[in-house]
């Protein structure tokens, strides 16, 4: 039987476009691998600076709405005092203030508890580090 608590890291890619990568199928991966039908908490966090998890419809608009939102909250201009990088890039760093680079969300049965249209998300204006890490981490019920 899998331990109470089971972390792995992914390696991503997000390419040099700001995106939102749908993390639903993984993490999904990840519990059937290590949940083994027990109930519990799984973790996503993001263990960079100027990135961060949402969870959001997509494949519906949402996504670029989100990224449309973020652009008119947070443009990507030469305001901010955080200045390396290419321009506008001090956005990307205040972007975790607002979609913060964690979730927390239910496991039961070893299966995720999203709501209908609820996807984990990765999301990054960041465009000059297209290689992004994902710490998966669950944390169960010792018996089924």
């Amino acid at each position: 039987m899998p331990g109470a608590f089971t972390t792995r890291v992914l390696d991503l890619t997000t390419g040099t476009a700001e995106a939102v990568t749908d993390l639903t199928s993984l993490c999904e991966k990840f519990l059937a691998d290590t949940a083994g039908g027990r109930d519990g908490l799984l973790n996503v966090f993001v263990p960079h600076a100027t990135a961060g998890i949402a969870l959001i419809e997509t494949g519906a608009g949402s996504d670029n709405d989100l990224l449309s939102a973020l652009h008119v909250l947070l443009p990507a201009d030469d305001r901010y005092q955080h200045r390396h990088g290419s321009p506008g890039h001090g956005r990307d760093h205040v972007l975790p203030a607002l979609v913060p680079p964690h979730a927390t969300l239910p496991v039961v049965g070893g299966r995720l508890e999203l709501g209908t249209w609820q996807s984990v998300c990765l999301v990054d204006t960041n465009r000059d580090n297209p290689e992004r890490q994902v710490r998966l981490s669950f944390l169960g019920t010792t018996a089924p």
